[in-house]
């Protein structure tokens, strides 16, 4: 049984880097706001908050790298240069591949930004 599948071209795998990078924003700022709106509400301190935002970006960042993985993959290791406009199946999948890609570099970028206040503010700001 083989853990990442031979090859992968459904368009699910364009939008799979976008969807973490959009719930790890989520968790972020709404459990940042919820914290610091009501510290006593959860009784959970902004250190603690600070270290789920760190393993919740380790988890993003790995499963973003794994979407950009299969789409280098699917690209065909960068062996042909885009434009991939022919009317072809294997053009679509080439394009899929190219475009997953961009796409999980743009989202490892966003996660990486959205984390970054976790690691400057060490506490709420009022």
């Amino acid at each position: 049984m083989r853990l990442v599948p031979k090859e992968v071209d459904t368009l699910w795998t364009l939008f799979t880097a976008p969807v973490v990078w959009a719930g790890h924003f989520l968790f972020c700022y709404i459990s940042a706001a919820l914290i610091c709106a009501k510290p006593d509400l959860f009784g959970v301190t902004f250190g603690a908050l600070r270290v789920a935002i760190a393993a919740v970006t380790i988890a993003a960042l790995s499963a973003i790298l794994l979407s950009s993985f299969l789409a280098w993959r699917q690209w065909g290791f960068g062996t042909d240069d885009p434009p991939h406009d022919e009317p072809t199946r294997r053009d679509r999948v080439l394009f899929q591949g190219f475009a997953t890609l961009l796409l999980s570099g743009l989202s490892f970028i966003a996660v990486v930004m959205t984390a970054l206040p976790a690691l400057f503010l060490t506490e709420c700001l009022r």
